[in-house]
């Protein structure tokens, strides 16, 4: 016969479905550390016409805590270049802390996406010789076909147009109740009293 006092009923079935949700939740996330200033790159084979769309957010390390806290100070320069195409530059942006970048393959070929932390002053904040970098990245690239990204922001869109629709139509109302005012309703001459 089996023990059964050691573990409750409602603690075993607690552990087995956050167990069963720890292995159902697919994560697509990575996370990595930069030194200074130094860029960090990746490079991804694309097929034509494919679109990536990728957020990330940076941690700066706090020696206080000894740990990784989100900072507003901390920007990042995103950038794409086609290798096959003489490097050419797709993206170029600097974002906050936490941010998004979306482009577009034009064509098949290696793509090298670098990320580079910018803290305002300069590189002082990295001194101390820290073993591991300054900067946390996480990162989350979502790389699919157009459509199956476009999507998910489709309905978004839609609604945008609804609410763009229905102010018009309100606009239309409120014009048409101004002429109405205006023009419609006739007009009394001024009161006048009777002469006798």
């Amino acid at each position: 016969m089996r023990d059964q006092s050691r573990w409750p009923r409602g603690l075993l079935q607690t552990l087995n479905s956050l167990l069963f949700l720890a292995l159902a939740i697919p994560t697509n996330a990575l996370y990595f550390y930069i030194e200074g200033t130094s860029p960090k790159c990746f490079y991804e084979e694309l097929p034509k016409d494919t679109m990536v769309v990728g957020h990330y957010k940076a941690e700066k390390f706090d020696s206080s805590t000894n740990s990784f806290l989100p900072n507003s100070d901390v920007g990042i320069w995103v950038t794409v270049d086609e290798v096959f195409d003489n490097d050419h530059r797709v993206v170029n942006t600097k974002g906050a802390a936490t941010g998004k970048f979306t482009f577009s393959a034009a064509d098949s070929g290696d793509h090298r996406i670098c990320f580079m932390p910018s803290v305002p002053g300069g590189g002082g904040w990295l001194s101390g010789g820290q073993i591991v970098g300054g900067v946390k990245l996480t990162l989350d690239l979502a790389i699919g076909e157009t459509s199956q990204i476009e999507s998910t922001d489709k309905s978004k869109i839609q609604d945008i147009a609804q609410k763009v629709k229905d102010l018009n139509g309100r606009l239309q109302d409120i014009r048409r109740e101004q002429v109405f005012q205006r023009v419609g309703s006739p007009r009394k001459p001024p009161f006048t009293s009777p002469q006798c």
